[in-house]
């Protein structure tokens, strides 16, 4: 079980500076390389809110999100890796991976998709897990939605805790620093798509 000291050490943010820096709402909206990235922690709605713009076209933004051989590249933070047994991305199917840490430590999620509109918007019910599928709930509820514009692709992502007490956890254990990083994983990937096209 992956800890939360370990992934602070490894991350580099303290987790005390982040549990003072988050009040009832936490707001950061960067430009990189001009593209829009907003995160926003909301403690009284229990949810996140992030918006991440990428310099790619939509079809391989959707991919990147919806296809396992390319989730695996980038969605755990460095030096993280996200390792899925198996992905069935249809309604009802599920998504069963696990962050493993350098040490080979690993932490389940599943992820059972609950709406698909193609290249549009898709959700899911997300929790912790052991390694036999059973998952530790409350869990949390993801929103994605896609958008095109000239040659860029908006993706808002809005996560609704069913417990303060989780969303707490989450950000304790560095969800905010490692989902950003993750973020800046999938540009990394994109552009280095884009240049073998």
């Amino acid at each position: 079980m992956i800890n939360g000291s370990a992934i602070q050490k490894d991350i580099g943010n303290p987790i005390q500076s982040i549990r003072q820096s988050i009040t009832n709402t936490k707001k950061t909206k960067t430009m990189i390389n001009n593209l829009l990235f907003d995160f926003t922690v909301d403690k009284a709605a229990k949810t996140v809110f992030v918006t991440r713009e990428f310099d790619a076209d939509l079809a391989q933004v959707w991919d990147a999100f919806t296809k396992a051989e390319i989730l695996d590249q980038w969605w755990a933070p460095k030096p993280y890796a996200a390792k899925t047994k198996f992905m069935n991305f249809e309604v009802g199917g599920r998504r069963f991976y696990a962050m493993v840490s350098p040490e080979g430590q690993e932490r389940w999620v599943i992820q059972k998709y609950t709406s698909i509109s193609p290249k549009t918007n898709f959700k899911y019910l997300n929790a912790f897990a052991d390694k036999d599928q059973n998952p530790e709930l409350p869990g949390s509820d993801w929103d994605y939605t896609f958008s095109e514009q000239d040659g860029k692709t908006k993706v808002s992502i809005t996560i609704y805790n069913e417990s303060l007490a989780r969303m707490e956890k989450m950000i304790e254990m560095g969800f905010t620093e490692g989902f950003k990083a993750s973020m800046n994983n999938l540009e990394n990937l994109l552009a280095s798509l884009s240049q073998s096209r």
